[in-house]
This record gives C-alpha cells, structure tokens and sequence, in this order.
C-alpha cells in the first residue's frame, strides 16, 4: 500500500531500463542530466518537486512499510528539518525539509552525523521501524527478507537461489 503522506514520487535517473520500470501513476521520472552524485540527484528531484515539503528517501529500503514511512512523515512536518537514522546509527534513510526551508543533503558514508551538522532534526523512530532497515551488505538483506519485501525483490531473492 503506499504511504498516505506521499504526494508526488519523483525518481532521477539516465537509466533507459530503470525509467521504463519506474514510470508509472504516482512516479514522474526526470533525467540526470549534467547533475552528477547522488546530492546532486536529489537537488534536482527537489527542485522539480510540486510540493512544499521535501523528503530524499533513498532506494535501498526492501522491508519498507507504508505506516512506518507515514509516521516518521508526520513527525516530520513539526520541523524545519529531519533525518531517519539507519539501523546501526550512522547512515541516512530518510532526510526532509518543510515549506520555504532551502534544501541541503549529504548523503554517503557516515551521513547522519553530517545532516545533524546541517540543523536536521532527529526523527524519533523506533529501532524496529522498517524505514531504519537500509540494505548495504548481503547481511542486511537478510534480515530485511526476514522483515518482508516487495515482489520485485523477492523474486530476485528466489531467482539468486
């Protein structure tokens, strides 16, 4: 189900296949274009967004559930700015800003301490939040497989064997 919260998903991507796979109702997809990183990705899918408040939530989120994604939305929207820690407490999930509030990321290694540098407020998410489940080792996507995935990723994770 999707998260109640979201209005608009904007994907950025130079990736034919991902595009393709991507597009659909709720999903606009633009181009990278000359933006190159993943900050600079996000930048443009900011700028480009409808709406006042922003969030980057990145694509490494399998277990994702819609209500734990809408929580952390709505605790949000009270502050300037926001980070979601991910499950071992130094990593970004989730990075919003409210209305009028200049957009500012900087994701990669080591990225949470550097959104609390730029004023971003800690989100109080339960450790058992799927939206604190990032995956960036086979270590991790065990456990989110354990947690629960979407079809696409399941089917992978049957087709890997």
């Amino acid at each position: 189900a999707a998260a109640h919260r979201v209005a608009e998903v904007i994907v950025v991507t130079d990736d034919a296949e991902l595009r393709a796979s991507a597009a659909s109702g709720r999903v606009r997809v633009i181009d990278e274009g000359e933006a190159r990183g993943l900050d600079a990705a996000i930048a443009r899918g900011v700028a480009a967004a409808a709406t006042a408040h922003r969030a980057a939530l990145l694509g490494d989120l399998p277990a994702l559930r819609s209500g734990d994604l809408d929580a952390a939305l709505a605790a949000a929207a009270s502050v300037d700015r926001a980070v979601v820690a991910d499950a071992e407490g130094t990593g970004s999930t989730l990075v919003t800003a409210g209305a009028g509030v200049p957009w500012a990321s900087a994701f990669g290694d080591g990225s949470f301490a550097r959104h609390v540098a730029l004023g971003c407020a800690v989100l109080p998410v339960s450790d058992a939040s799927t939206l604190r489940r990032d995956v960036d080792t086979a270590a991790q996507l065990a456990v989110a497989a354990t947690l629960g995935v979407g079809p696409r990723t399941h089917a992978v994770l049957v087709a890997a064997g």
